[in-house]
């Protein structure tokens, strides 16, 4: 079996700003969408398209933290330990999604979390790493992504307070 160290050394990962965790940018588009073609709320170009491989492990602040994005993230699960996701909607309501190969079992190779949706993930308890892609078009960069703030959202989602926490960090900024 491939080990954490195998897969950081293949892939160059480095660890992924505010967020946590690692990841390799393997994907952008150079064609840009202008910002004239693209609605609320961008507000400048885009590109088309971009792709990350994003590695979970507990050694290397192993969880994505909750933040919101104004496009759909495609996430695509390919090896490992399976993932747990959190997502808040903006209704007050919540989900929970396990990514992993026992699909018979409602385990999700593919799954779409929604624009605006808030969505943290983790490594389940006594894994060692799981691999994952996240794709998104138009592309992401920078400005997309808006970090979830702790206390707020404990008070928005009460019934969630354990993973808010767990999936937040306290001194987390807004923006990347």
């Amino acid at each position: 079996m491939v080990t954490v160290e195998e897969l950081i050394e293949l892939y160059k990962f480095e660890p992924l700003p505010v967020e946590g965790g690692l990841y390799k940018l393997t994907y952008r588009t150079e064609e840009q969408i202008p910002a004239n073609a693209l609605p609320q709320p961008y507000s400048r170009s885009k590109p088309f398209g971009t792709a990350i491989l994003y590695l979970y492990t507990p050694e290397y602040n192993g969880f994505s933290a909750l933040h919101a994005l104004p496009t759909d993230e495609i996430y695509h699960f390919y090896m490992g330990d399976p993932v747990e996701m959190l997502q808040l909607y903006q209704d007050g309501h919540s989900t929970h999604i396990t990514l992993g190969h026992d699909v018979l079992n409602g385990q999700q190779v593919q799954y779409v979390a929604p624009t605006g949706v808030w969505m943290g993930s983790y490594l389940v308890p006594g894994g060692k790493f799981a691999l994952v892609g996240m794709t998104m078009a138009p592309g992401f960069t920078n400005d997309d992504y808006l970090g979830g703030e702790r206390e707020a959202l404990c008070q928005k989602y009460p019934d969630e307070t354990t993973l808010i926490r767990r999936l937040t960090r306290p001194e987390e900024p807004l923006y990347m």
